[in-house]
Parts: C-alpha cells; sequence; structure tokens
C-alpha cells in the first residue's frame, strides 16, 4: 500500500495523533529543561517565558516542535502500517 493510500484511511490519522501527542509533548518537555533548567527549579517561571517565548521567540519554540513531531509521526505511522 503506498503512503497516499494509507493517508486516505482514517486509522492511519488515528495511529497519526496516538504517535504525535506524546512525542510533542516529550519533545516540549525536554526542550524547556535543556534551556531552563535552573530558571524551572528555582520557580522564576517568567525568566523562563521570557528565555523561550519572549520576543516572538514562541514561534521558532512552538513551530519546530511542531514541524518535527509531525514528520516523526507521518514516519513512524507509515512504516508501521500496513
Amino acid at each position: 500500500m503506498s503512503f497516499i493510500e494509507k493517508i486516505k484511511n482514517p486509522i492511519f490519522w488515528s495511529n497519526f495523533f496516538k504517535v504525535v501527542i506524546p512525542f510533542f509533548i516529550v519533545v516540549t518537555l525536554f526542550s524547556l529543561f535543556m534551556n531552563s533548567w535552573s530558571e524551572i527549579f528555582a520557580g522564576d517561571f517568567t525568566a523562563v517565558s521570557e528565555t523561550n517565548f519572549g520576543d516572538e521567540k514562541w514561534k521558532s519554540f512552538w513551530g519546530m516542535k511542531l514541524f518535527i513531531s509531525t514528520i516523526y509521526g507521518l514516519y513512524i505511522t507509515n512504516k508501521n502500517m500496513k
């Protein structure tokens, strides 16, 4: 079955979201901890917000994670669908 045929199947999208949502959450948490480890454990969430989301940094922060999660989800779901 080709990729185009697979994405027309509703089960593909169900499986896609089962992969993407947990992966997106893990990638987001990992990124936040890597960028703001000390601020998070100090409870300084204003600094975490400024570091990761201030000055329109939120676009690249969320955009990259959505892109990576989507590509990963499509790849894994395509690979596991028969």
